[in-house]
């Protein structure tokens, strides 16, 4: 019977008050702003710092497909437009928080929105830019009642654009609806947006985002009296007031609708730090007036812990730690505390234990919201806590918990992270030289090695029957070993960056990855096959939590997000996900390749490129990369080992250095190009696609070598060139590698000459070694024929010379003739070789400027 599965969905998603990719805008009332929160928009109330309501999209976007809120417009009623990261806009009803329409139009994410005065309609700009390809609109807005539109752009301007009808230049083509007064707009864009001036600014900066204010009805006099006497120019339009400074760098503001007494306007800003600040603006200076922060980090989200009855979940980041309750999302309490790495909630849910960047232990008093005691535990970053299962590990009185050292064991290298299994007699240690070491608790004695990731096991867990250790590493594989012999029942290719996290569920051999690729995965670490992806956060996740049911898990992510997924009661089979998400893939790779035929910048047409080669990655050409990695190991390794025998050699008489089998007798050099040699050179690019740069340098440090080898220039050419392409930004700025750099740069262009005219010579050859191949076979097959002219050729070549030789002899007194004379000694040959001229003189009409096919060809039709 084929095994069912229970799915895990996301059920929500918080600690985003703000993110960076969008504006952020007041409703139409001024009692709320709408703030992006990644793919969400939330609606805050400003006085009570609340987010009432948020706007989520029903169905998220496919997978690798960013659903980013990216730019907000009010309108002057309760729609709002939101534009998105995937190309479409989503009209929305801000007070029912339900989505009123869709718009695809544009091919590229959409960068502003705006909406006219009376909200009849707005306008939208895009990356999908194809006309203009040197500007992206950054923000627009209306002005004097939709006559005149003011946009700034990546061109460091503000331009004011005059709205009104001219059908005298026509440079484009623009269909537009009727406007709100029923005029007709012409149908060339360059007739409808004409240059009203420009304005001054005091940086040189690109505008990222414009806003409106509503003038006093003082000035609106004073403005429709200059009208009648003089025409105003931008300069008397717009002057400077006065400079806000916020606490951290602004991504946007908007200004409230509504302006208080006593003030110039009210307008909230965007910082970079998930926070939203408020300020009045009178008429020489500005107030703080509120700011909301308390539901989110200022940073990314580092760590993360639940509680044992999953009612509490601690996260922290680099300067605070908050608990939140992870059922409704909101925040319960902030701690201020050091860059918290790591984290523990103790039993009872009491207390936290935060491993901070600085080698401190900080002990947090969860019902009061304190720090009650910090313990210098280590002289480095504590990157790993772990706790015994039977709570041994910790002691506690009636009042405050405090900890103890009751032993410690010195290691060969930086630890990364640490397991203990369940029944506490095991304890595994992840170090910095890729290696896991498993020691017994009780006496710290070793007791098992795991080895076999090329880079370094960033997480490692124990199932709770104690038979399988699972471990995550930096080159992107999980390995399952086990734990009695520890021997690896399987490497996966689990993700396509590094491996941040994994965690077994409780009672069951199922378990959690997550990986810099923003994905959470979800196997069956007994038939090892992947059951689930879950996609939805925007940057990397570092950290996750499984309760102790399995029922939900917790995620925390580079983008300032934690989100909750619960385990469903729909089940899902194996074969079908399979073919879900093949269908996925099949499908992203047709929206890739349409929209590389349908252009764009440089820039997108090479990540799109590179992420199209790594998608076409199969389980040959990974195999094919990990080989080429063992192979560069195996040299590394041999060059140390011959180094080490030379200083031995020095200091005395050593035995003769044993010849290295797996080497096959092969230099390092050597051996490293014969593995790559084995590869299809088409599949190249793909192969060297996915080696860390590390392995890349080492690799160009051998091309060197290799160019010695003529038969080898081309490969070796092709290896320089993908390797510089792929690797090239970290080349440049690697002192290291300039060496290599400047020592290819001479060797590489002068061997690809010399191979060229070699290869020129050779071609040349084989073409005159064919000619006289195909003559000799022509002369045989006529001289077997009775009937065939040139059987006795020698022969009357002998009685054809005197004869010539006398004619000759008549005219030497000519210059002409000396040289002609020279010549013909040149082609004389051998009595052996005279059948050969004769042959040549009488067939070289036939075969002058003939190709090698044609030749062939002529020659065949010839004999017949």
């Amino acid at each position: 019977m084929v095994k069912a599965y229970l799915r895990y969905d996301q059920a929500s998603s918080f600690g985003v008050i703000t993110s960076l990719e969008s504006n952020i805008s007041y409703d139409s009332t001024g009692k709320h702003v709408l703030a992006p929160a990644l793919e969400k928009v939330g609606i805050w109330h400003v006085r009570q710092g609340i987010c009432t309501k948020t706007l989520s999209p029903s169905s998220s976007s496919r997978l690798g497909k960013s659903l980013a809120v990216t730019s907000i417009a009010s309108s002057a009623s309760t729609s709002v437009a939101v534009g998105y990261a995937d190309e479409s806009i989503r009209i929305w009803h801000s007070e029912k928080g339900t989505c009123e329409a869709t718009l695809n139009g544009h091919k590229g994410a959409v960068t502003a929105l705006r909406y006219n005065k009376s909200g009849s309609m707005f306008a939208s700009g895009s990356k999908d830019n194809d006309v203009i390809l040197w500007d992206v609109i950054a923000d627009l807005v209306f002005l004097d009642d939709g006559k005149k539109l003011v946009t700034s752009s990546k061109d460091k301007f503000l331009r004011v654009w005059d709205l009104r009808p001219n059908t005298n230049t026509s440079l484009g083509s623009l269909v537009s609806d009727s406007n709100a007064n029923g005029d007709h707009l012409t149908e060339s864009k360059w007739g409808v947006l004409l240059p009203f001036g420009e304005i001054e600014r005091q940086t040189k900066v690109r505008v990222a985002s414009v806003r409106k204010e509503k003038k006093s009805s003082k000035d609106e006099v004073e403005t429709e009296k200059a009208d009648t006497v003089t025409v105003p120019t931008v300069p008397d339009v717009f002057k400077l007031l006065q400079v806000i400074r916020a606490g951290r760098k602004i991504s946007s503001f908007s200004f409230c609708p509504i302006t208080p007494r006593d003030s110039l306007a009210t307008l909230a800003l965007s910082v970079n730090n998930n926070s939203l600040e408020f300020y009045t603006l009178k008429s020489s200076e500005n107030e703080k007036t509120a700011t909301i922060e308390h539901q989110g980090h200022r940073s990314d989200v580092r760590s993360v812990a639940l509680s044992d009855d999953n009612a509490l979940l601690m996260s922290t980041s680099h300067s605070e730690v908050k608990i939140w309750n992870p059922s409704t999302g909101s925040c319960l309490g902030t701690i201020d505390s050091g860059y918290g790495v790591c984290s523990l909630i103790v039993p009872k849910s009491k207390y936290g234990i935060v491993g901070t960047k600085s080698g401190v232990l900080e002990i947090i008093d969860i019902g009061s919201d304190t720090k009650v005691e910090e313990v210098e535990a280590h002289g480095g970053t504590i990157w790993p806590i772990a706790r015994i299962p039977d709570d041994t590990g910790f002691v506690t009185d009636a009042k405050q918990l405090t900890v103890s050292k009751v032993r410690s064991m010195k290691m060969n290298d930086d630890v990364l992270a640490v397991a203990i299994s369940p029944d506490a007699k095991h304890i595994a240690v992840a170090l910095l030289d890729s290696t896991v070491k498993v020691f017994y608790v009780d006496s710290l004695k070793f007791f098992l090695s795991l080895y076999g990731h090329k880079l370094p096991v960033m997480c490692i867990d124990i199932s709770s029957d104690g038979e399988l250790i699972i471990t995550g590493s930096q080159d992107k594989n999980i390995k399952i070993w086990g734990l009695d012999f520890g021997d690896c029942h399987k490497s996966i290719f689990a993700h396509d960056d590094s491996v941040m996290g994994v965690k077994f569920v409780r009672n069951t051999h199922y378990l959690f990855g997550v990986g810099k690729d923003r994905l959470v995965k979800y196997w069956d670490a007994d038939k090892f096959e992947l059951l689930l992806t879950l996609g939805g956060h925007h940057a990397e996740i570092w950290c996750f939590a499984v309760s102790n049911r399995g029922d939900f898990l917790v995620t925390g992510s580079h983008d300032r997000s934690m989100r909750r997924w619960d385990r469903t009661e729909e089940p899902f089979f194996l074969e079908g996900e399979k073919e879900k998400r093949l269908e996925e893939l099949f499908e992203s790779e047709i929206d890739n390749s349409g929209e590389n035929r349908h252009g764009g910048s440089q820039e997108e047409i090479t990540e799109e490129g590179v992420a199209g080669l790594a998608k076409k990655t199969t389980v040959d050409v990974l195999s094919a990369a990990d080989s080429i990695i063992e192979a560069l190991e195996v040299a590394d390794n041999e060059k140390n080992r011959v180094a080490e025998y030379e200083e031995e050699k020095l200091r005395g008489k050593v035995p003769d250095l044993a010849p290295n089998i797996v080497m096959l007798g092969l230099s390092p050099s050597e051996f490293v190009l014969k593995t790559i040699s084995k590869e299809k050179t088409n599949d190249l690019e793909h192969i060297l696609l996915p080696l860390p740069f590390s392995d890349a340098l080492k690799l160009l440090s051998y091309i060197e070598s290799w160019t010695l080898i003529p038969d080898k220039v081309e490969l070796v050419s092709r290896i320089a060139t993908i390797v510089l392409q792929t690797h090239h930004n970290q080349l440049v700025t690697t002192p290291a590698a300039r060496p290599i750099l400047s020592v290819l740069k001479d060797i590489l262009h002068a061997k690809v000459k010399v191979k060229t005219i070699f290869v020129t010579m050779q071609e040349f050859l084989d073409t005159i070694g064919f000619n006289l191949a195909a003559m000799d076979h022509l002369k045989q097959m006529m001289a077997s024929r009775s009937d065939a002219p040139f059987r006795d050729a020698k022969a009357k070549l002998m009685e054809i010379r005197p004869q010539q030789a006398k004619r000759m002899e008549a005219r030497l007194d000519t210059k002409t003739e000396r040289k002609r004379k020279k010549k013909q000694k040149r082609l004389e040959v051998d009595g052996h070789g005279h059948a050969w001229a004769s042959l040549f003189i009488l067939l070289s009409y036939l075969f002058f400027n003939c190709n090698v096919k044609g030749l062939k060809v002529k020659i065949q039709n010839f004999a017949v």
